[in-house]
């Protein structure tokens, strides 16, 4: 596990609940046939539809700000592949919930086969809707936590309704095509948030329907 080995040297992967799930969803179960080789390049890699599975380092340090806990009832937007929503049920358990939204079709339908190489579909750890993200899935809000793998321009004020107090949002934010940031938004009651920014990332865009 050179790569993940490599992440926690430099210090992107410190918690050892997400880097036990690093190490146990194999990044090569989401990826293209064509691309397996590269499965641990520290590099995002095309899934078609124009959309990428994310770096690792970046998906890494986005967990590492979410961190997510046994039990918790989280949200995963943009769930493009299914890995993020994997190393999420991994580390919720099945004590945990997961919901991967995905708004293109048949990235969704690729996700939730992914996904379910793990059996967390069937376990009822996690679920895969297609939907538009930035609406959430209020009908099963509130959420512990919420992760975004795609850039709004402006964070979806619908996801921060659905977040619990004390509940935390990861997402990056910034217009297309340009640097972004990677913020992270915590909820500190009715209408009160804290946020925290973190420079120097590129996404794809977050989709609309």
């Amino acid at each position: 596990m050179p790569l993940i080995n490599d992440l926690i040297k430099r210090g992107y992967l410190k918690t050892p609940e997400i880097i036990n799930a690093f190490k146990k969803i194999k990044r090569e179960d989401f990826v293209l046939p064509r691309d397996q080789d590269d499965a641990g390049v520290n590099a995002p890699l095309p899934i078609g539809h124009g959309q990428t599975i994310s770096q690792p380092l970046t998906v890494a340090f986005m967990m590492e700000l979410l961190q997510p806990k046994a039990g918790d009832r989280i949200l995963d937007i943009g769930s493009g592949s299914g890995w993020t929503t994997a190393l999420l049920a991994e580390i919720v358990g099945e004590k945990g919930k997961v919901y991967g939204v995905e708004v293109i079709p048949e990235l969704k339908e690729f996700g939730e086969k992914n996904i379910s190489k793990y059996n967390f579909i069937q376990k009822g750890i996690a679920r895969c809707f297609h939907a538009d993200g930035r609406a959430g899935l209020p009908g099963y809000a509130p959420f512990d936590k919420v992760l975004v793998s795609a850039a709004a321009e402006e964070t979806p004020p619908k996801l921060l309704e659905q977040l619990k107090s004390d509940g935390r949002l990861v997402i990056p934010v910034g217009a297309r095509c340009r640097p972004q940031d990677i913020v992270l938004i915590e909820k500190q009651g009715k209408d009160k948030f804290r946020e925290e920014r973190f420079p120097g990332f590129v996404f794809v865009p977050l989709v609309k329907n």
